[in-house]
C-alpha cells in the first residue's frame, strides 16, 4: 500500500485546481468559439434537433495537459520530482496526438445529413478504418518510454510476464481498443463524461493506495478536468463533448492504467466500454445508442428487445427521459468499480 506524506500530496492537489480552473474557462470559450467556427453537432434527442458547439474534448486534454506541465514547472523550480518527468511528458504527448486524432473527427461536418452509423446527422467524421489507424499515433510515446511493466496480473489468470510483446504489441493495441470502445458509448447528455469521474474517481483511490504516485497524480488531473467539464454537458448540454472527448479520456485512461500500475483494476472498471464493444460488433457497428423520442419526452429503444448497446438495455426496463438513461449507466460504472476494489481487496487482482 502507497502512503504518502501530506507535502507530497499537495504536488497533486496544485496541479489538479490549476487543471480545474484551465478546463472550466476553456470549455467556455472554446463554446462560442466553436460553434461561430462551424465545429458543431446535433443533439438528436431533444423534441427538434438541434445543433451546439462539439469537440469540448479539446478544451479536456488542454487542461490535462496544463495540469502536467504545472507539475513539471514545480518539479524544475520549486520542488524535486517525485515522478520521472520524461515519463509525464510522453503521457502528455500521447495525449494531446489521441486528442488530434478525435478533432480531426470531430470537424468533418456536412452542410446536409448524411447517413452515419444508422442515423442521419451532419457530422461524417473519419471513416470506420481510419480511426483504429489514426488512433494508433497515440501510443508511440508510450512505446517509445515503455510505458508500465511487462509483468501483468491478470484477473483469474495470475501474472504474466509479457516481455517485450507488453510495449510492442499490447500497450498499442490497448490504446486502440480502449479509445475507440470509449467512443461507442453514448450520445445522451452527461453520460460519458459522467461514467468517466466514476472510472478517473476509481482509479485515483485505488492508485493512491496500492498503486504509484504518477498513477495517482493522472488520475487526480482527469478527474478534476471532467469535474470541471460536467456542468457543461449535464442535462441540457451546452456542448457536445466530440471524438476529441472519448479519445482524450480513452488514451488518459490507457496511460493510468500503464504507468499507475493499475491494468487489472483498469479492465474491471473498464467492462461496460468492452461489453459495449462486443454489443456494436453484433450489428457490425451499425448501431445508433439514441433512443425514439415519445411525446412525454421519454425514450424507447430504438430495436425493440433487440439488445445493441448498454443504452439499449436500459431503455427496455422501462421509458426512460435522457437524465435517466445516463443516470442508470453511471450507476452502472459505479457497480463496476465497487466490484473492482472487491476483487483487489479479495487478492483476485
Amino acid at each position: 500500500m502507497v502512503v504518502f506524506q501530506y507535502h507530497t500530496y499537495l504536488t497533486v492537489i496544485v496541479p489538479a485546481v490549476i487543471a480545474f480552473i484551465v478546463t472550466f474557462y476553456s470549455t467556455k470559450f472554446l463554446m462560442s468559439y466553436f460553434y461561430s467556427a462551424g465545429v458543431i453537432g446535433e443533439d438528436h434527442n431533444k423534441a427538434k434537433a438541434i445543433k451546439l458547439p462539439s469537440s469540448g474534448g479539446v478544451a479536456v486534454a488542454f487542461g490535462l495537459i496544463i495540469g502536467m506541465m504545472a507539475y513539471t514547472f514545480g518539479g524544475t523550480f520549486v520542488f524535486s520530482p517525485l515522478i520521472n518527468i520524461q515519463q509525464l511528458i510522453a503521457v502528455a504527448l500521447s495525449i494531446m496526438l489521441i486528442t488530434f486524432v478525435g478533432f480531426l473527427d470531430d470537424i468533418n461536418v456536412s452542410a446536409r445529413r448524411v447517413m452515419t452509423t444508422d442515423l442521419k446527422d451532419i457530422k461524417k467524421g473519419l471513416k470506420q478504418w481510419q480511426k483504429p489507424l489514426l488512433t494508433v499515433v497515440g501510443a508511440i510515446p508510450l512505446m517509445a518510454i515503455n510505458a508500465g511493466v511487462s509483468t501483468v496480473a491478470i484477473p483469474f489468470f495470475g501474472t504474466v510476464n509479457l516481455g517485450l510483446l507488453y510495449p510492442i504489441f499490447i500497450l498499442p493495441l490497448a490504446v486502440i481498443f480502449i479509445s475507440n470502445a470509449f467512443n461507442l458509448l453514448g450520445g445522451f447528455d452527461g453520460l460519458q463524461p459522467g461514467m468517466a469521474i466514476i472510472a478517473s474517481f476509481g482509479l485515483l483511490l485505488y492508485t493512491t493506495f496500492f498503486g504509484s504516485y504518477i498513477g495517482a497524480l493522472l488520475s487526480a488531473l482527469l478527474f478534476m478536468v471532467l469535474l470541471a467539464f460536467w456542468p457543461f454537458n449535464k442535462f441540457f448540454a451546452k456542448i457536445i463533448p466530440g471524438d476529441s472527448f472519448t479519445y482524450c479520456i480513452g488514451g488518459a485512461l490507457v496511460a493510468i492504467m500503464a504507468v499507475g500500475h493499475a491494468q487489472a483494476f483498469g479492465l474491471i472498471i473498464f467492462l461496460p466500454w468492452i461489453i459495449e464493444f462486443f454489443l456494436h460488433l453484433r450489428k457490425g457497428f451499425k448501431v445508433t445508442d439514441l433512443g425514439i423520442r415519445q411525446k412525454d419526452g421519454t425514450f424507447k429503444a430504438p430495436y425493440g428487445k433487440k439488445i445493441y448497446s448498454l443504452t439499449h438495455f436500459v431503455m427496455n426496463i422501462r421509458p426512460m427521459k435522457e437524465y435517466e438513461v445516463s443516470n442508470w449507466l453511471i450507476g452502472l460504472e459505479a457497480a463496476f468499480v465497487l466490484l473492482a476494489f472487491m476483487m483487489s481487496f479479495a487478492g483476485w487482482l
